[in-house]
């Protein structure tokens, strides 16, 4: 597909392949015709849990996280690294392994894109309710082996947000879109919807690469 919006590709090039991330550099035709580099950083798509409980309660983890050296309070969250499993089975798996837990009702928030400038990593958020305490499922290493796990009432934890005491991503769009999906009742997708096209990033198809959804009132 061509056209004046179109930011064709020339050339790639992978600079690192490392377990997590990937480096490329993109030579791309700018509108005009002139030819820039863009680094990408590539990553896994992941899933995030709002799981919230029959008091109200808000399920967070405490996680260190490296590269700015300090625990942030979080959503129970993973990477879609497992081959072939859906995103619903991947936050299943994700919230027993990190928390114990295991839902009954699952439907999907948001579907987020963290750092669209630099990373082409998606991001679907699901509430989960219904919670029963099944213990900590899989092997636990690593980061997970210190986790700090807390129920706090949605309301402090939104609270929490605009402190700036929450500053992970994923946590905050998915504590906000709860509280307000919850308080304004607004319409939430099934937990199983297929998470496809611009929801997905839709990686290599030009079209969907380049033109914003269409957006109704």
């Amino acid at each position: 597909m061509t056209g004046p919006d179109v930011f064709d590709v020339v050339s790639s090039e992978t600079v690192y392949d490392g377990k997590i991330v990937r480096v490329r550099v993109d030579q791309v035709r700018m509108p005009g015709g002139t030819v820039a580099a863009r680094e990408t950083v590539g990553h896994d798509r992941a899933v995030a849990i709002v799981a919230l409980d029959d008091d109200q309660r808000v399920v967070l983890v405490a996680q260190y996280r490296h590269p700015i050296r300090r625990r942030l309070w979080e959503l129970p969250a993973g990477l879609l690294d497992v081959e072939g499993e859906l995103p619903l089975a991947a936050a299943q798996r994700e919230l027993a392994e990190e928390t114990g837990l295991r839902a009954n009702r699952w439907q999907v928030l948001v579907d987020v894109v963290p750092s669209p400038g630099i990373m082409d990593e998606g991001v679907r958020i699901f509430l989960a309710r219904g919670l029963t305490d099944i213990g900590r499922q899989g092997d636990i290493a690593h980061e997970e082996a210190d986790l700090t796990i807390e129920r706090v009432p949605l309301a402090a934890a939104v609270d929490g947000v605009f402190r700036g005491d929450i500053v992970n991503g994923m946590a905050v769009s998915g504590l906000l879109a709860a509280h307000l999906a919850l308080t304004g009742e607004r319409s939430l997708r099934p937990g199983a919807q297929p998470w496809t096209g611009s929801q997905a990033l839709a990686r290599g198809d030009d079209e969907a690469l380049t033109q914003p959804p269409t957006l109704s009132a």
